[in-house]
């Protein structure tokens, strides 16, 4: 195994001390990722036990980061604690914030981090619906943040949705961008704010109408994954809907595809379910929710699985 960190796409020369803000598995994700490339990691949550759960979820990461062709030799030897809010990041050059979805929280959190930080500082969020123009709207300098939204784990997936908000500087994007692109990421800059972002929303999609299929029952949970995984899972692994489309529309690619089928697909649209997630759905899902194996297990497996489809793709 060779121990010597690796970058991918940039530098991580202007990075090197990061705090994680929170370390729930987002930010216990996000940690065991930097260490494995060579940052010095503080972090700050104020949880009584969070060394003994931050160190028990690094070696939950260890194989799929050995898998990526990571080192994780010591990988705590760089990984500091630090209860005190300003003390955590007097001297970073990145924050990673993976805080409560609340947005008062997060609003006075960062108003509190701007005061203690250096002002080159990287201000950084994982949230995964709360924009940044309203999260920086306690801050005398909104625009040093922007949300840096990984896909979970983000120590694994490559996807980074960097989303600025209507004050947050140019440079400051473009730094996200080098940042998570040194960290061998595939960060994609919003051009605009919507709740939700890109690829919660396109989950939000599919699983509603999925969600829809099973309710009535056209299919079982364990019958529409098998669905999944075996057409458009495969499929958009390789190009997503766009792309696929227009290979799909042959020579003619795209405008001939919306010609021919576009009046199909409008129809599907028109007769897509809008179920709710109500005490009977609820009920119904859950007791159905049965893939032969534990947590422990299913997720390993999904690991294994999506670190082979990223090696196959080169995203690896």
């Amino acid at each position: 195994m060779n121990d010597t960190p690796a970058t991918t796409g940039g530098t991580l020369d202007a990075f090197q001390h990061v705090t994680v803000i929170g370390a729930g598995v987002i930010g216990a994700s996000w940690t065991a990722l930097f260490l494995a490339k060579g940052l010095t990691v503080t972090v700050n949550d104020p949880l009584p036990d969070v060394e003994k759960r931050m160190r028990e979820q690094l070696e939950e990461a260890v194989p799929a980061l050995q898998a990526l062709g990571l080192p994780t030799t010591d990988l705590d030897r760089n990984l500091r604690f630090e209860a005190d809010l300003g003390r955590a990041v007097a001297d970073a050059d990145v924050v990673q914030e993976n805080g409560p979805e609340r947005l008062d929280f997060k609003q006075d959190l960062f108003a509190r981090i701007e005061q203690a930080t250096r002002p080159d500082t990287l201000l950084l969020s994982s949230s995964s619906s709360i924009p940044a123009t309203a999260m920086a709207q306690s801050m005398a300098q909104p625009g040093r943040l922007v949300i840096g939204h990984p896909f979970n784990p983000p120590h694994l997936l490559p996807l980074v949705e960097v989303v600025p908000g209507q004050q947050t500087e140019p440079d400051t994007v473009k730094r996200a961008v080098a940042f998570y692109e040194a960290l061998g990421k595939k960060p994609q800059v919003l051009h605009k704010e919507v709740p939700g972002f890109v690829a919660n929303r396109l989950q939000a999609a599919l699983f509603r109408e999925a969600v829809n299929l099973v309710v009535q029952g056209v299919v079982t949970e364990q019958e529409l994954d098998v669905i999944v995984t075996s057409s458009i899972g495969l499929r958009w692994a390789v190009a997503g809907p766009f792309r696929s489309f227009h290979v799909g529309g042959g020579p003619g690619g795209l405008p001939h595809f919306l010609q021919h089928l576009g009046p199909v697909w409008e129809d599907l649209w028109r007769d897509l379910g809008t179920p709710t997630l109500n005490e009977e759905t609820a009920k119904l899902l859950s007791q159905d929710a049965d893939f032969g194996e534990t947590i422990e297990e299913l997720a390993s497996a999904r690991d294994e699985g999506e670190i082979k489809v990223m090696h196959a793709l080169g995203l690896s």
